[in-house]
This record gives C-alpha cells, structure tokens and sequence, in this order.
C-alpha cells in the first residue's frame, strides 16, 4: 500500500514539473518581446511622418523610433515615467530605444511641431 501511495506522488510530481516547464517554453514563445518594433520617423520642411498611426507593442517589448530629420527637434514620450529624445537633424538616422512597461495607449510626439507621430497600443 505504501509502496503504491508512493509511486502515486512519483508520478504525480513528475506531471507537474513537466507542465511547469511545458508552460514556461509556451509563455515565452507567445510574449514575442525578444523583437524589436521599428518606428521610421522622417522630418522634414517642418512636416513630420507617420502621423498619428498606431503601433501595437507587448508591454515591455523593445521601440526603437528611429528619426531622419533635416532640422534639430525633440519628441515626447506619454509614458510613465515620461521621457524626451532629442535629435540633431543632421540627415543622418537617430535610434532611439525605449520600451513601456504598463498596458494602455502611449501618445509619441514631436514638441518642435506640435504633431501627434505615433499612438503606441501596448498590451
């Protein structure tokens, strides 16, 4: 009796870990945060693109906005905490990699131009 009580727990055991593990590599698969989102920001005469599309982002996932701009400027981050970045306009690309780690919307925009550049839905 003891003998099979035993074997019983065993086996139990050896279920539960199983699926522990078969739940971890299921969850980390699905978050699909290891990859980067991109966002092409271009300024230019004073015109700024995209303009106030929506990006769907993971929480915690990787953004980089990456700006080409012919004049100098900053852009927002509604997130919290807040942040700013400001670029150079020297033409050449400017990353700059930030990730949001609460669900909801986050507005990015340019303060230099006071336009609305991206909604980045994060959930």
């Amino acid at each position: 009796m003891r003998r099979a009580l035993s074997r019983r727990v065993g086996l139990a055991a050896l279920v539960l870990s199983l699926t522990a593990v078969t739940a971890a590599c299921g969850s980390d698969e699905a978050a699909g945060t290891d990859e980067v989102v991109t966002v092409e920001i271009t300024v230019s005469g004073g015109e700024i693109t995209p303009s106030g599309e929506e990006v769907d982002v993971a929480t915690g996932q990787e953004v980089d906005l990456v700006v080409t701009a012919d004049a100098p400027g900053e852009i927002h981050v509604h997130s919290e905490p807040e942040a700013e970045f400001s670029y150079e306009g020297t033409g050449e690309p400017e990353t700059f990699p930030l990730s949001i780690d609460r669900p909801g919307r986050v507005e990015v925009e340019s303060h230099t131009l006071d336009k609305l550049i991206v909604e980045l839905l994060v959930s």
